[in-house]
């Protein structure tokens, strides 16, 4: 299996890559691994996202993640130049998203690695991060305490 190119330091995909992993880092006890041409990220050994790079010779440069059942396929439906289905893992459940074709969202990145990060992780991982999103004037309320006079 050649490698038509790798994700070194001077290429854009190392670029991409880095801006993947920081989204990632910033997820509870998220670790990964970069393997030449692609990178999984996991919790507690569990992968929720893949970095890929010519997987294949194919010539993408994308990130693929886990979503709900059927998510996947209407998003190819609906996206066919820019998201696809994985080989080998796309019929089940994974989803591609092409980071070649130009600007990237990276807040549809992040959303979209959060969701797949929520469908593997432990539910107390999970917790974890929903109350690292929300602001503490939301937290103090959902455990029920409030702050300032009441209305």
């Amino acid at each position: 299996m050649g490698r038509a190119r790798t994700a070194s330091s001077a290429t854009p995909a190392a670029a991409l890559l880095a801006r993947l992993a920081a989204l990632c880092r910033a997820l509870p006890q998220s670790t990964a691994q970069v393997r030449g041409d692609h990178a999984d990220f996991r919790v507690r050994q569990r992968v929720y996202a893949y970095f890929l790079d010519n997987h294949h010779g194919d010539g993408i440069i994308s990130v693929c993640v886990k979503t709900r059942l059927g998510e996947h396929v209407d998003r190819v439906r609906l996206e066919p130049q820019r998201c696809y289905l994985p080989a080998y893992i796309g019929k089940r459940g994974w989803l591609g998203v092409r980071l070649d074709l130009g600007r990237v969202d990276w807040r549809e990145v992040e959303e979209l690695v959060r969701m797949s990060y929520r469908h593997v992780a432990p539910r107390t991982l999970v917790a974890r991060l929903d109350s690292a999103v929300q602001p503490p004037a939301v937290r103090r309320q959902a455990r029920g305490r409030t702050t300032g006079p009441a209305p």
